[in-house]
């Protein structure tokens, strides 16, 4: 059984900067993609970035350039730092995982392993 666990959530000023960290229980960056996941209130959930197997990695063209996903094997977590954050950046956000290589359309896809959301709010 997998177990994520979500942190670094809080209340930004739009244009500053957050990490979120998930804790994975088991570590399976060698044999997992991985993602990040968001929900806004009322909207539908949407895929913010994913890391493969090999490291590579695929973001949504709202986040392209600000956003970076990452991996740190000798701490099992993955990250997300997020730059620049806007207004519209505010949302519950989720990491994910799922057995074997990514999907071609991973940010669309479907993953086994869910944690429980970390909440990002930010202000203008």
């Amino acid at each position: 059984q997998v177990q994520l666990v979500e942190s670094g959530g809080g209340s930004v000023q739009a244009g500053e900067s957050q990490v979120l960290s998930c804790a994975v229980s088991l570590y399976t960056s060698r044999s997992y993609c991985m993602a990040w996941f968001r929900r806004a209130a009322g909207k539908e959930r949407e895929g913010v970035a994913t890391i493969d197997i090999n490291g590579r990695t695929k973001y949504a063209n709202s986040v392209q350039g600000r956003f970076t996903i990452s991996k740190d094997s000798a701490k099992n977590t993955l990250y997300l730092r997020m730059n620049s954050l806007k207004p519209e950046d505010t949302a519950k956000y989720y990491c994910a995982a799922d057995r074997g290589w990514c999907e071609t359309d991973s940010l669309r896809a479907e993953y086994a392993y869910w944690g429980q959301g970390t909440q990002v709010t930010v202000s203008s």
